[in-house]
């Protein structure tokens, strides 16, 4: 049953994209045929997350101790969690706003299969099977980037690869030497490499050069810098639901590969106290802030909403450099609430852009009279993002904030949580305006203004849905707060 939700979503969506156009008697028999894939596709993966911890499936042997196969574990289970809810929301979203766009068959196809090769991402069971997926899931959804076809678009979608494929490249040397060392490549809580035999060696000051490549490499997707150029250019270039499903979903990936690499192969003890932790922890605050003023300086609002996912994705890394529970806690957490947040802020700027046709921040003034309930949306999410009770953004900056004083890092432990702060102000700055002026401030054109309403139910709903889900984990956190603890301390 675990090959299922990888699988089928894969066979669908290559089916559905060599068919011809005429198969179909209209786009309404498209949109049940993918409606029906979507609801069957994440059925199948609730299903399997559903299953006993350490359930597994071999499909084959590279070498006689290099198998690629799946299982089933705490962490995949939270990340498909996640890709699920958002594929879903996003998906169904996408079936008013794609009527605008050309291709819709092949937009469809390819987001059939990013969701089924991030479930294979998720339940990879040892580093060798997430590689693997992990360098599918940058073939599946470039088309998603690339997909109006424009100049800017393809130029996106080729800078996207580029990027990826050079991270990649570092993580697979990482690989290579992983291997020497660890004894097994499958993924063991708290680490498997043998330090003993690295010192013995004289293979130490190695060996943390190539944990440096990795997380660099794997940080690309990520958004991490000094490779992180990608991520703004790609986001605003797809269409809303692909920019919802890349900026909550695809960049999580780099997440899981660096979580799967720090505490399930190398173990947070070997690099714990070395100029790798230093390092990582300084990059991710160079990150943190950099994006942060670029988003607030930003004047299209897509492409705002792509560096903040710059700056929100450096939160998590920032926790995970920290290399103890509290952070780790916090960066699951978050790693939970901006793909919930984030997703509905993509999404928000989907359906003004559709309803409106308009991109620019300035331009939404006056507009919440008109849409209230979307604005209204939006305004919860901002909050969450920037961190503010009782919505569940506060709820991981608090245990981030926690986990770097907690580091003892010279340095780090105080501008960690000071870099935080300065963050939430900046995102305060750059998202809430636009709910102000939305309100209060008289619009451009009074009466081009009299023609907007809400959008459709199909979109709108999703916003709400995302939104509610923001609220409701702040307000009664605890139940997943249990969850994540529970996968902190196996790692401990």
């Amino acid at each position: 049953m675990i090959l299922l939700p990888i699988v089928l979503p894969i066979i669908v969506g290559f089916v559905l994209l060599f068919l011809p156009e005429n198969a179909f008697q209209g786009r309404q028999s498209l949109l049940k045929v993918t409606g029906v894939s979507f609801v069957v596709s994440a059925a199948l993966a609730v299903y399997v997350m559903s299953g006993a911890a350490g359930d597994r499936l071999i499909l084959f042997r590279l070498v006689d101790n290099i198998p690629v196969y799946f299982a089933i574990d705490d962490l995949g289970r939270l990340f498909a969690g996640i890709v699920t809810a958002v594929f879903l929301l996003a998906g169904f979203f996408s079936f008013v706003y794609m009527s605008h766009e050309k291709n819709e068959k092949r937009y469809y196809s390819f987001y059939l299969i990013t969701f089924g090769v991030l479930m294979g991402l998720c339940f990879a069971g040892n580093l060798v099977t997430l590689y693997m997926f992990y360098e599918f899931m940058t073939l599946a959804s470039m088309p998603l980037v690339l997909h109006s076809g424009t100049k800017e678009a393809v130029m996106a979608g080729l800078k996207y690869m580029f990027y990826s494929f050079c991270g990649a490249y570092m993580a697979l040397f990482g690989i290579y030497f992983l291997y020497q060392y660890c004894g097994t490549l499958d993924f063991v809580a708290g680490g498997s490499l043998n330090t003993a035999a690295v010192a013995e060696s004289g293979n130490t000051g190695l060996m943390l050069v190539t944990a440096f490549l990795m997380l660099i490499g794997f940080g690309v997707k990520a958004g991490c810098f000094p490779l992180h150029a990608w991520l703004p250019t790609a986001h605003p270039v797809a269409p809303a639901p692909a920019s919802a499903f890349l900026s909550g979903i695809i960049v999580k990936g780099g997440v899981l590969a660096i979580i799967r690499t720090v505490y399930y192969c190398i173990g947070a003890d070997f690099l714990r106290g070395t100029w790798v932790q230093t390092v990582w922890g300084i990059l991710a605050v160079i990150t943190l802030l950099m994006g942060s003023s670029l988003a607030f300086k930003e004047k299209i609002l897509k492409k705002r909403l792509a560096y903040s996912t710059v700056s929100n994705l450096s939160y998590i890394l920032l926790g995970l450099s920290m290399l103890n529970a509290t952070a780790f806690t916090g960066s699951l957490l978050h790693v939970v609430f901006h793909a919930m947040i984030k997703s509905g802020l993509f999404l928000f700027a989907g359906a003004l852009i559709y309803s409106t046709g308009r991109t620019r921040v300035k331009e939404f003034a006056g507009f919440g009279k008109k849409m209230p309930i979307l604005f209204w949306s939006y305004i919860i999410c901002s909050l969450g993002l920037v961190g503010i009770p009782p919505t569940s953004g506060v709820i991981s900056k608090w245990y981030l904030a926690l986990g770097c004083l907690e580091s003892g890092i010279a340095g780090l432990s105080w501008i960690g949580p000071a870099a935080l702060l300065v963050s939430a102000l900046l995102t305060a700055g750059y998202l809430l305006p636009l709910a102000v002026n939305g309100f209060l401030k008289a619009p451009l054109d009074e009466k081009a203004l009299d023609k907007y309403r809400e959008p459709a139910p199909c979109m709108l709903v999703p916003v709400m849905l995302l939104a509610a889900v923001t609220l409701i984990l702040g307000v009664f956190p605890v139940p997943l707060m249990e969850f994540i603890g529970g996968i902190a301390a196996v790692l401990k």
